[in-house]
């Protein structure tokens, strides 16, 4: 295969090697439209790009450099399944090309010239879902025989089950196959499918050419009735081919079955008809539609109902996809959606276990299981398998697999001396009886930042700093025990290096510390997110979560209207990238991602603020990026949220102890209070007695500024008093 340099391409390649501003080149190459067989030429049609075209030096030294080389090959690659099979050695048929790095061959010769050189090319396809689909049943059907059941079969899962089109509709399609993104997402909610013969029309349609063409609109008008009056099936012989589809030619055996029924032809004629219109080659096209012509008013059609029934074909002959090709997807996503909707644990599990090493996906998942009600609990190596699992509570067990760091050696070690001699019951036992070449102290500390020997110790910092001294007198033990030495009692080995299994309790990590250490092992944070503690405060100041702006902002053509409207969202730095002349970083507030461009003057501006973990407001205009295919802030301003947190506070309320007030605990909050003195906000005192509250606002001699080293001091009450809870 051959990459081409296509409009939109070209012109950020020249840009680049322009070396022209990202932003500027950005802007220009956003004013192409994203369509099939899309040029230069075509664009400058638009009155946006003329006009900058005309008016701006640099923009036509741009789009005139990028004319002269659009097209041209920009790089080889390879079909991801293309395979080639000749009857003799392949280098007697085509040359051989090998890719930078790779340990493979392919030929030079593209799919086209392959079999026009008559060679035989298969496209074998390797889907991950079938694996997928394969561990669910295996994880359901185990359940089902341990209560005496019959095992579940999914290929005889019928195709008309209510619970499965109930979640389709409702668009919780995440891992569904197929029917996952966020566009087809959108098509779902408009079509609303009721039936297989819907779900195949969904692959079929969420296409480019079907998607610009008006065919999708017209395809859910004629479904919902909305445009029944204008069904036209072009001929009273048609019906029956075009009724499944109201009246749209949307599949290519249509074309094949309206040249078979009108003119005539046989099914391979039907397939040379289909090949020519989607080849598109003048000479073959004028030829069949000769041959159509005449097989149509040969059978009784007029002349003129023919011609325009072919050139119809020939319209939606580029855009008609393979029915068969589009069935058998179908029904792989149906089958999915079916065990989503009945058996969404083990679904969700097996979803889980598939993209183990995929952190972006494994968090996209985790976040549609809390949509669902699912709890994913922490690894845990009394429970936990390699793999995701669900425990016999319906819980989805976190896989010890996908733990970074800990290798499927060691996790295959612990299962099975868990499965030989039972559960692991203290850090001291778990020390002794796992192999120590597998298991290293490194292992041993990524286990516990994981959450996976919770239930070994009192807790993760405990465990922590007791893990050396646990792993020092498990490999003593081994060694004393291939010694075979003997105490001086006579006492076994076993007895000289028995494990001391007495865990020192010390305070917990901090939760910041402790998801931390989640994202360190896991890749995302399980137990909770760093954001949580700020988004209360963030509602005063911000659009809303991200989740919840995304999902107001339009897709496919009402997008413009969109462009740059300005927002301020808050979330986690969770990644951090300088690529040429900008910075990007991804912005996470734990309902969903957003990804935040600061060019040079911003990334100048406010560099000093980036940094990964730390919360930031981001002031800016938000757009949708066809290139990472979702929406992407161009930002204008920063802050850090304890600067947007102390810029919009204004007061700091302070929850009384129901003891009452007394002078000795005026004077210790007076204090406390101290460091922070002569800021923006009040001071309020919330008293709750026994049957009557108050909200008390201090003098302005005590106010003070909200600083994070304020809002997280701890005011007590001297003597050892409870203190009183500050919000």
């Amino acid at each position: 295969t051959y990459g081409s340099m296509a409009a939109r391409a070209v012109v950020r390649d020249v840009g680049r090697v322009l070396g022209l501003p990202y932003g500027f080149v950005d802007r220009i190459a956003k004013l192409i439209p994203f369509e099939i067989g899309m040029t230069l030429d075509k664009a400058l049609s638009d009155d946006e790009l003329k006009r900058v075209y005309e008016s701006e030096d640099e923009v036509r030294t741009l789009i005139d450099l990028a004319k002269r080389l659009e097209g041209l090959a920009r790089n080889a690659g390879k079909h991801a399944g293309g395979v080639v099979i000749a009857p003799a050695a392949l280098t007697e048929f085509a040359p051989l090309y090998r890719e930078e790095g790779g340990a493979g061959f392919v030929t030079q010769f593209d799919k086209d010239d392959v079999e026009a050189i008559g060679l035989v090319k298969f496209d074998f396809l390797g889907l991950r879902t079938l694996t997928i689909i394969d561990k669910a049943m295996a994880q359901i059907n185990a359940a089902r025989q341990g209560a005496g059941e019959v095992p579940l079969d999914i290929g005889a899962v019928a195709t008309d089950d209510s619970a499965t089109y109930a979640l389709l509709r409702s668009c919780q399609t995440t891992a569904i196959f197929q029917l996952e993104s966020r566009g087809m997402k959108d098509l779902i909610k408009r079509l609303q499918p009721d039936q297989f013969d819907d779900v195949v029309a969904l692959v079929a349609l969420f296409r480019p050419g079907p998607l610009q063409s008006g065919m999708v609109d017209d395809f859910i008008s004629r479904k919902h009735g909305r445009n029944q009056t204008n069904i036209d099936y072009l001929h009273p012989e048609l019906e029956p081919v075009l009724k499944p589809t109201y009246g749209v030619i949307l599949y290519q055996e249509q074309v094949m079955q309206i040249a078979q029924v009108l003119a005539g032809y046989s099914l391979g004629e039907a397939d040379l008809l289909r090949r020519a219109m989607g080849k598109k080659k003048p000479a073959e096209m004028a030829q069949q539609r000769s041959v159509f012509l005449a097989g149509a008013v040969s059978r009784g059609v007029a002349e003129g109902q023919a011609s325009y029934i072919f050139d119809l074909m020939e319209k939606f002959a580029g855009y008609g996809f393979n029915k068969s090709h589009s069935a058998a997807y179908a029904l792989i996503a149906y089958q999915t959606a079916w065990l989503k909707a009945h058996y969404p644990a083990q679904f969700m599990a097996a979803v889980m276990s598939a993209d183990m090493d995929n952190t972006d996906k494994l968090v996209v998942i985790k976040d549609d299981c809390t949509n669902l009600s699912l709890a994913v609990e922490s690894p845990d190596v009394n429970r936990s398998a390699y793999e995701f699992s669900v425990g016999s509570d319906g819980r989805i067990v976190y896989g010890l697999g996908a733990i970074k760091g800990v290798g499927q050696g060691v996790v295959e070690t612990i299962v099975a001396e868990r499965e030989a001699h039972g559960a692991f019951k203290t850090l001291g036992d778990f020390c002794q009886r796992i192999d120590h070449q597998k298991l290293n102290r490194r292992t041993l500390e990524t286990l516990i930042r994981a959450g996976a020997l919770d239930k070994l110790g009192p807790n993760r910092a405990s465990l922590m700093q007791a893990a050396p001294a646990a792993m020092k007198r498990a490999e003593q033990s081994a060694r004393a025990e291939a010694a075979g030495q003997n105490d001086l009692f006579g006492g076994s080995a076993q007895a000289l290096s028995a494990v001391d299994d007495d865990v020192a309790v010390i305070r917990d990590w901090s939760e910041r510390d402790r998801l931390k250490g989640e994202r360190e092992s896991l890749g995302l944070y399980l137990t909770g997110h760093p954001f949580e503690q700020f988004r209360q405060h963030c509602q005063h100041f911000t659009n809303g979560s991200i989740a919840a702006v995304v999902a107001q902002a339009p897709t496919n053509g009402a997008r413009a209207q969109w462009q740059r409207r300005n927002v301020v969202l808050a979330g986690l730095v969770i990644d951090l990238r300088r690529r040429g002349n900008r910075v990007t970083l991804m912005l996470d507030d734990n309902t969903d991602r957003v990804e935040v461009t600061l060019f040079d003057e911003a990334y100048r501006q406010y560099r000093h603020l980036l940094t990964k973990d730390e919360v930031l407001v981001v002031e800016g205009a938000l757009r949708f990026d066809d290139f990472i295919n979702g929406w992407r802030i161009a930002a204008r301003t920063l802050q850090s949220i304890d600067q947007a947190i102390e810029a919009h506070a204004r007061r700091v309320v302070i929850r009384w102890p129901q003891a009452g007030p007394d002078g000795e605990l005026v004077r210790g909050l007076q204090e406390a209070l101290r460091p922070f003195a002569h800021g923006p906000c009040d001071v309020c005192i919330e008293y709750v007695g026994p049957s009557a509250s108050v909200l008390v606002t201090l003098g302005d001699d005590w106010t003070v500024k909200p600083t994070r080293e304020a809002r997280r001091h701890r005011f007590r009450r001297r003597q050892s008093q409870s203190a009183p809870a500050r919000r």
